[in-house]
């Protein structure tokens, strides 16, 4: 028998309306050949039609261009050919009122895989009695009663599949290839493609997108699931439900892989629970428990079923799915349907989990011996560097090394592949990618470049552009109008990257030891998701994380290091100098000697002078002495807190400023020509190696000044100094043996 809750004209305009204003979905159980499952759904007409119409599977299959694979699917999902095309053996129980997603999820994760079909409407009544329950032990507000479900012998399914609605989700699913986005992030960007309606059109509803990102997921075109949902119960835990304990339910965001340390609840007018948002990507718009996520298929795959009708094979976890809600305005956001497979975990369960460790290194990777070219993981085709791209011949020996890395053959892991580009301040690093960039766009792939920071994403926007004319160039940040637009090269702050999914064949990943990516678990699990499994991640760095180091030394992480730049000339290697702290220089409204000195020296020479102090507080009184110290030459300060920065860098690099106090925030991104550098307080806690290092390669970059001076001002001298001035020199000899020094 096949049954279901009728949904009539009236009620179901209702319905929708509902889900879109209080981020609910409609709980159901499906059965038959000898299986169950549970799943959820913000559009239940598709899914009864799906479930239960003869033939409209078939049908949706055959506009998506896909009747050709079926037997195939089946095959991967171990489902029965005969599932979905309306047999008498199947049926469906329908929870009789809407429920919130999060309460939805959790029945559908716990729902026993081994329930048969005459068990489903006493099973789904207890595993819902169950979730409220939870709730109340939780201390959550109690909910005034559970309704029983309802079931109706069906009468009004449709004959035949929509062939608008088919062609509307291949749409949809191709419209979101490559992304992860909150249900009014995904219906603002189909809105301005028009993709559920007309071109042009001003604004989407939801109930338009609703039923086409819902047939999408059924399809396996897309994995839509809960921002915030239960972690799959590991195997060695499950003995305890067994045994009758209380479920320990474990949240997950999904979109930035934070665990329940970060969830926070709160009282929410949306689903009337208290259901768990994620604080730590709060900045990106609110992760909820009630909200729903929406991956795309990695880029490639949905690109040819947009062209070309070509077939896509959705894994066992993909059929399982449907759309749900959320967000973080007060507009009306859709709801969602997650559906597993009866022997698998939630679809939502799928999305990697950050690692323990640092996400950029991997656990094991061919081995490489630390010199300037790694060794390879398997035999690659020889590559060539196009001269037009004008590369010394250290960048040419780097590009030739990861180009070499991304064309070898990909390890049986699906994780993306990394290799660390080692780069000293000013070598160039931008130069050295742009060949791997043309080759990925050769093979007709996707590359984004990743950078912490929004003004170097700004500044690397017209070099890209004016290096690949003829490719579309997406530039993506706080406010970026390209915001919903998709280009074969991706610029982005790495905050961005929470909104992609297995998007991209290349990702290059800049200033990976910079705030805010350094140390950021999300950032790094953000980074991990965006690259299509098998893809390459290129790390780029002049002062890599320690972590890293030591991988690339122990063979763990292929990389290649760069110990010149471009101009060809020795790095300059800092003075340490012994004066007072800046605090009891500025007690005493003296400068020292030494100071003075060689500051006047480096005035006469006519450099620029980078001052940087390691407290903004200290900024403005070292400005103050410095101008009575030195009133032929213009002295401004800057800091983090300044509204006035970029124009002083502007004046400074005219230079109309010929001395700049300044702090941390100029240590990297800023080349100033014939640049000299002091560093006060160099021993202060604040600066640590990589610091000093940044801080030092403000100096001779320019190949008229190769010789720029760096001083390491301070009371003592300390470890991080040490290591700083080792590091340097190492990286000069290694450009001396190399042969790459004039």
């Amino acid at each position: 028998m096949c049954f279901f809750v009728v949904l009539r004209g009236g009620e179901k305009d209702q319905m929708t309306k509902g889900r879109l204003a209080f981020m609910k979905v409609m709980l159901y159980a499906v059965g038959g050949e000898g299986r169950t499952k549970a799943m959820w759904s913000i559009a239940p007409e598709v899914d009864m039609a799906y479930w239960l119409v003869p033939g409209y599977r078939e049908e949706a299959e055959r506009v998506l261009g896909r009747g050709a694979r079926m037997e195939r699917r089946e095959k991967n999902e171990n489902v029965s050919k005969d599932e979905g095309k309306g047999k008498s053996d199947y049926t469906v129980v329908v929870w009789s009122e809407e429920l919130p997603l999060g309460l939805a999820a959790r029945v559908v994760e716990r729902w026993p895989g081994e329930a048969g079909q005459n068990v489903m409407r006493k099973v789904l009544t207890r595993l819902v009695h169950e979730a409220w329950a939870y709730d109340a032990r939780m201390g959550l507000p109690a909910r005034g009663s559970v309704g029983a479900h309802a079931v109706v012998r069906a009468s009004e399914l449709c004959e035949e599949a929509d062939q608008g609605l088919a062609a509307r989700a291949r749409r949809a699913a191709a419209l979101l290839q490559g992304r992860a986005l909150l249900s009014s992030e995904a219906l603002a960007l189909l809105g301005a493609a028009g993709a559920a309606g007309l071109a042009g059109a001003a604004a989407m509803p939801w109930s338009a997108a609703a039923p086409a990102l819902q047939l999408a997921a059924l399809l396996g075109l897309l994995r839509l699931g809960g921002a915030v949902a239960p972690q799959p119960q590991p195997r060695l835990l499950r003995w305890r439900e067994a045994l009758g304990a209380r479920p320990r339910q474990r949240l997950r965001c999904q979109r930035c892989g934070s665990g329940t340390a970060r969830m926070r609840r709160t009282a929410c007018a949306a689903c009337g629970r208290a259901c768990a948002y994620c604080e730590a990507c709060l900045t990106m718009g609110r992760s909820r428990e009630c909200g729903l996520l929406i991956h795309g298929m990695p880029s490639s795959t949905a690109a040819s079923m947009l062209t070309t009708g070509a077939s896509l094979a959705p894994s066992a976890n993909a059929i399982a799915i449907a759309a749900s809600a959320s967000s973080a305005s007060s507009a009306p956001a859709p709801s969602a349907i997650a559906t597993p497979s009866a022997s698998s975990a939630p679809a939502s369960s799928t999305i990697a989990a950050p690692p323990a460790s640092s996400a950029l290194v991997p656990t094991a990777s061919p081995a490489t011996s630390p010199t300037t070219a790694p060794a390879a993981s398997a035999p690659a085709p020889s590559v060539a560097i196009a001269p037009t791209w004008g590369l010394s011949p250290a960048q040419s020996a780097a590009a030739k090394a990861a180009l070499s890395f991304m064309a070898a053959s990909p390890s049986r892991q699906s994780a993306p592949r990394r290799f660390l580009l080692w780069a000293v301040t000013g070598a160039g690093k931008t130069e050295m990618i742009f060949p791997l960039i043309e080759a990925c766009l050769q093979r007709q792939g996707r590359a984004l470049i990743a950078t912490p920071r929004r003004d170097v994403v700004l500044e690397l926007d017209p070099r890209i552009r004016k290096a690949f004319p003829a490719a579309t160039v997406v530039t993506l940040y706080g406010g970026s109008e390209q915001r919903w637009e998709q280009g074969e090269i991706t610029l982005a702050t790495t905050h961005q990257l929470f909104r992609f999914h297995q998007g991209f064949d290349l990702v290059v990943i800049d200033e990976i030891d910079a705030f805010p990516y350094h140390n950021d678990a999300m950032l790094h699990y953000a980074a991990d998701n965006v690259c299509k499994p098998n893809g390459v991640n290129i790390l780029l760095s002049a002062t890599p994380p320690a972590e890293l180091r030591r991988a690339a030394k122990l063979g763990r992480l292929e990389y290649v290091r760069v110990p010149v730049r471009f101009h060809r000339h020795p790095l300059p290697v800092p003075m340490q100098c012994q004066i007072p702290s800046v605090r009891k220089i500025l007690d005493k409204r003296t400068l020292p000697r030494h100071l003075l000195k060689t500051l006047g020296q480096s005035i006469k020479r006519g450099a620029q002078i980078f001052v940087f102090a390691q407290q903004i507080r200290d900024v403005e009184p070292l400005v103050e002495r410095l101008r009575r110290a030195f009133t032929a030459i213009v002295v401004e300060g800057t800091s983090s807190k300044d509204p006035n920065r970029a124009d002083k860098v502007t004046r400074f690099r005219n230079r109309s400023i010929r001395l700049l106090v300044t702090t941390t925030i100029l240590e990297r991104g800023v080349t100033v020509p014939k640049s000299d550098v002091y560093i006060l307080d160099a021993d202060g806690k604040l600066f640590d190696d990589a610091s000093l290092i940044q801080m030092a390669g403000r100096a001779g970059r320019s190949k008229d000044d190769p010789a720029g001076k760096v001083y390491f001002f301070g009371s003592s001298r300390t470890r991080a100094q040490q290591s700083a001035i080792r590091q340097i020199k190492s990286m000069n000899r290694i450009a001396h043996r190399s042969g790459y020094l004039l």
